[in-house]
This record gives structure tokens, sequence and C-alpha cells, in this order.
């Protein structure tokens, strides 16, 4: 039985990285075309395009995962049954439900991969992407809008109103409190930059205030060695969808210790947990497809149907996703529903089969 499996694993596994391929490309090639509206901008050019495109190939790669294993897997095995070759295999003594496990064994290696792209290479890649743009452009780095970033210490509250690259900040204004919670001081900045350890501010601007009154200083520059964690700028100069679960799990936790709303990183990470194993459901829901109609189904049908499904699955997991974060779902069952939904109406759809 072992050849079988590294048969049918080798033709799903080829299968799906082969519309995985077609996938990205046609992706990437709308991406750059996308992308020519802002050449000549600032440093922007043609090389930045292209390498801007070519760093988020693997965040397109990992959007696009489960639709090509089901896609994929679809074709692959519809050719299999378009050859007679499942009628042999059932003929020779192989159950449906041996074939569905080899299916699923190789739908297991696929989890591993896109398991490792999404949590090593997509934020490493999306991060170089955003830099990479954002200097060629002269632009910030957006953290969640056009009002800046909101960060909280203790009692050290700080606004940042520009992110740019290499941790250069700028238009800062910090708040701090005293332990009645009472402001004591604001310090105001034009810009910061993160130099062996310490933040370096420019243009500084101090109020305090104290019992005798209002106090103010100018200085041209102020050291200050504890600010804000340096990664967290790191962390949140990309969206949390591509952020790898430790980094989510990471800044969640910082959310709630200084509490704050952390539902949508908290959500972000359930997704990110169970966004693999979707090409599992996917296969799962492939097999009836496959199975019911050996030889009258054809390709263009079967990528059809599968099109149609990929998009159905997408929408659902989008709708709950937001129902949840609305009516304040916990984010685990907002991550798994669709999931688990989609699984259990695989599951059905197999036992129909004979």
């Amino acid at each position: 039985m072992s050849i079988i499996d590294k048969y049918i694993a080798r033709t799903i596994i080829n299968g799906t990285l082969l519309t995985l391929l077609v996938l990205v490309s046609l992706l990437a090639f709308i991406d750059f075309i996308s992308e020519i509206a802002d050449l000549g901008r600032g440093e922007y050019g043609l090389v930045d395009a292209m390498l801007y495109v070519l760093l988020s190939l693997p965040r397109r790669f990992y959007e696009l995962f489960p639709t090509a294993v089901l896609l994929g897997s679809l074709l692959s095995l519809g050719a299999l049954a378009g050859n007679s070759e499942l009628t042999v295999m059932r003929a020779a003594g192989i159950s449906i439900a041996r074939i569905i496990f080899s299916v699923l064994q190789a739908g297991l290696v696929l989890v591993v991969l896109v398991a490792i792209i999404g949590e090593l290479v997509v934020p490493a890649s999306e991060r170089s992407a955003q830099v990479l743009r954002a200097s060629a452009l002269k632009q910030t780095i957006s953290l969640g809008g056009q009002h800046g970033f909101w960060a909280r210490d203790g009692l050290r509250y700080m606004y940042v109103g520009r992110v740019y690259p290499d941790l250069n900040l700028g238009s800062l204004q910090i708040y701090e409190l005293d332990e009645s919670k009472q402001l004591h001081t604001i310090t105001s900045a034009k810009s910061a930059r993160y130099i062996n350890k310490v933040w370096q501010l420019k243009n500084v601007q101090k109020t305090r205030f104290t019992v005798d009154g209002v106090k103010s200083e100018a200085l041209s520059r102020d050291d200050w060695p504890e600010l804000l964690n340096p990664d967290l700028f790191n962390i949140v100069s990309v969206q949390p969808e591509n952020m790898s679960a430790y980094e989510l799990y990471r800044y969640s936790d910082y959310l709630q210790v200084n509490e704050l709303d952390a539902s949508p990183y908290k959500l972000a990470f359930w997704i990110k947990v169970i966004t693999p194993f979707s090409s599992l459901v996917m296969l799962l829901i492939a097999m009836p497809f496959v199975f019911s109609s050996q030889r009258a189904g054809t390709a263009g049908a079967r990528v059809l149907v599968g099109l149609l499904i990929g998009i159905g699955f997408f929408l659902l997991n989008q709708t709950i996703n937001h129902v949840g974060q609305i009516y304040g779902f916990s984010p685990v069952i907002s991550a798994t529903f669709p999931v688990l939904f989609v699984a259990i109406l695989g599951m059905l759809a197999l036992r129909r089969i004979k």
C-alpha cells in the first residue's frame, strides 16, 4: 500500500503546486500592474516595483494555498478518475476509505509546508516588502490607518504620528501619569531614532504639571533608554494576518497586560493556527466530487466547482470572523467554526458515496 500512498501523494502535491504556480503568477502580474502607477514617485523605480512584488509572493502563496489545494486535488484526482485509475484501485480491493486516507496523508505534507511558510517566511518577506516600498516612496508604514499609532506601557501613553523604516519615528507625544493616575508630564518631539539601544528624541518640548504650576522647557535632544520595546514597531508594521503566530501571541499578550483591546490579534492568532488545516478540509471536500463523477466530469467542470466552493468558503470564513468580532464571540470559535462546518459537510457527502 505504500506504493499507492506515494503515487496518490505525488499526484496531489504536483497538482497543487502547479495550480499554485498559475494562481500566484497571475496575481503577481496583477500586483505589478498596480505598482506601475507609483513609478517615479520619490525614488520608486521599476526595479523597486519588481522587488516589492517578488517579496510579496510568499504572502500570495500563503493566501492562495487552500484554494490551490482544492483546485489541484480536483484536477489531479479527476485525472486519475478519468483514466479509470481510481476504478482499478477499487477493483483491486482498495476501499474508498483507504484512498481517502492516502489523500489525507498527502494533505498532512501540505499542512506542514503551508505552516512553515506562514510562520517563518511570510512575516519576514512582508515586512521587507513594506520597508522597501516605504523607503523608495518616502512614505510612512501604515499602522492601522491615517491616525497614527497609540501605545501604552504602564503609566506611560505614547502617540506616534509616523513610523519610518529602520525605527525612525516622527511626531511623538508622550503622556506620563503619576501613581494617582494624574498627568504630570507631556513630552513632544518632532522625531525619534533608536540608536545603540537608546531612543534619541529630537526637537523636544517638555511640559511638567506641578503643585507650583506648569513648567515648560525646550531641548534639542533627549535620550530615553526605556521608551518602548523596538520589536513592537517591527510587529505592528505589518497587518495581523501577515504576522507569525508567535508574534501575534506576544503582541496580544502585551495588549492584554496593558488593558488594551487584543481581540483582533487573538482572532488573527487562531486563524493562523487553523488556516493550515483548511488544506485538509479542501481535500475532504474534493473527494465526493471526484468519486461521484469519475467519468462524466470534465476538467472545466471540476475547476468551476472548485472555484465556487473556494469562494464560498472564503466568504463564509470572512463573514464569521467579522460577525464574531462585532458580537464578541470567542476568537477560537470565530476561527474554527467555518473550517469545522465545511469539514462536517464534506464528511456527510463522503458517507453518501457507495
